[in-house]
């Protein structure tokens, strides 16, 4: 039976309301008054139920999707703007214990190499880290209990913001690893950690099985629930994903639109991010084996209509992508991009590349620097952005939903950006980048509408200028 405030996961996503969800779309995908009135009402930026998420993703009339496609821009400016927030993933470890078909990490991988990062390599790559520019980390690693345990994984955490090398630091911390424990929730939690991100891969509990045969994470239940026991834990600011291409793109979204209205039911808050990834090659994964992999139009349009649904939540891109299909989601509602990243263990440190590429957990589509990425972000018209404020802040969970839903996030984003990109190109930037940059900067706060936030902006612009760092609202 589904009930989106069961802690059961097959009661949350209910494997039933799914295909009667996706069959009541397929029956209404060309019944224009009610897309019609779907397309206006989710104007007002609070969202559509995944019944009617669902119906406009089936939708097949293509005016309406130009519609949508509009409305997915208009939503993105209006609660983020023209911001784009810059992270790297940092991969302490690919020692795993599943067998995760779809992964290089799994356990009967025996071409891989296996590598797990000591606490001075952690340094050294965070390091390279900060010296491109980052501020903004998502930690990774395969899940196994005596190479990656989670005194290992918080003895990481506390050596990454250790680490402060000329003008970096490392300000927030986001966590993917495996589902765990409500006490190790807490110890993450009491970390210091920012959003716990957790991808769920597919909805679809009979594939989900499949695809995990052995290990901890053949547990669909447990790995379902693990945002539950997060939040339960004191964790506010949650991200889920799956791994389009796994199963039916379609049953997948419906299972993720439904997770997200689980979460916002249960705690009053909805998932801080939603990431789509789609399954690419890698060491030993043959996409052809996936007959489920996901076209560039349909997946372009996953984006659009997730915007639209969950128009609160940030959205996360990764380097999977290519440089174009990144451009174009950037549009649709992507609102969080990788860049100058590496999947391997180790791949930061200089000439550690060509050995990190063989322990990489897939490959990288976008392989330029972070320089590069910026500069492209600027050409495009966004404000690439290392603002880590609101977590600083105690701006998370709900503190944080309230005003992303009423758009009131904006009045301290936009000048924090700012703030965060005058840093990186003072510190980084190419000089060309450097150029382009202060170009953006200056007419974008000429669009900062409140005049004492603009007035202090400009003060802290000019501090920057002659030195001084860390500034934010």
């Amino acid at each position: 039976m589904y009930n989106p405030k069961s802690k059961q996961a097959e009661e949350f996503i209910s494997h039933s309301e799914i295909l009667a969800t996706l069959e009541w779309a397929r029956e209404n995908r060309s019944n224009r008054p009610l897309i019609e009135s779907l397309i206006e009402r989710a104007a007002d930026g609070k969202g559509l139920s995944h019944r009617e998420a669902a119906l406009l993703l089936e939708c097949d009339q293509q005016d309406l999707n130009e519609r949508m496609y509009a409305l997915a821009k208009e939503i993105k400016q209006r609660v983020y703007g023209n911001r784009i927030v810059m992270f790297a993933p940092l991969y302490l470890s690919n020692y795993c214990v599943n067998s995760c078909t779809y992964c290089p990490y799994h356990i009967a991988n025996k071409t891989i190499p296996r590598k797990k990062l000591t606490q001075e390599e952690i340094r050294q790559e965070v390091i390279a880290l900060q010296d491109m520019g980052h501020k903004r980390l998502a930690l990774e690693a395969g899940e196994h209990p005596l190479h990656n345990p989670i005194e290992y994984i918080l003895e990481s955490i506390r050596t990454i913001y250790s680490v402060k090398h000329k003008n970096g630091a490392i300000r927030r911390v986001n966590v993917n690893i495996a589902a765990t424990t409500v006490e190790n929730y807490r110890l993450l939690k009491e970390a210091g950690i920012g959003t716990y991100i957790l991808f769920q891969e597919t909805y679809h509990k009979e594939r989900y099985e499949a695809l995990h045969p052995h290990g901890p994470k053949s547990n669909y239940a447990y790995h379902t629930e693990a945002m539950d026991r997060a939040m339960e834990a004191g964790i506010d600011d949650v991200g889920i994903g799956v791994l389009f291409g796994l199963d039916g793109y379609e049953y997948d979204f419906v299972g993720l639109m439904m997770h997200a209205e689980h979460l916002e039911v249960a705690f009053g808050v909805g998932p801080h991010t939603i990431s789509v990834p789609r399954i690419c090659p890698a060491d030993d994964i043959d996409v052809a084996d996936f007959k489920d992999a996901v076209p560039d139009e349909v997946f372009h349009k996953i984006v659009a209509i997730i915007r639209i649904a969950v128009p609160y939540t940030g959205m996360i891109i990764s380097t999977r992508e290519s440089a174009a299909s990144r451009a174009k989601v950037l549009e649709l509602g992507v609102s969080q991009i990788s860049g100058g990243s590496n999947t391997g263990v180790g791949g930061y440190v200089s000439g550690k590349q060509a050995e990190a590429d063989s322990t990489a957990q897939f490959d990288v589509s976008d392989r330029r620097t972070l320089d590069e990425i910026v500069g492209w972000l600027l050409s495009l018209g966004y404000v690439p952005s290392f603002c880590t404020a609101c977590y600083r802040e105690g701006r998370t969970g709900d503190r944080f939903m309230s005003l992303a839903k009423s758009g009131q996030i904006a009045n301290c984003c936009q000048p924090n950006a700012l703030m965060t990109l005058k840093e990186y190109l003072m510190d980084y930037a190419s000089p060309e980048v450097l150029r382009l940059g202060l170009k953006v900067i200056a007419e974008e706060m000429e669009r900062v509408p409140h005049q004492k936030v603009r007035r202090i902006a400009a003060e802290n612009l000019l501090k920057i200028e002659a030195g001084e760092r860390d500034f934010r609202f």
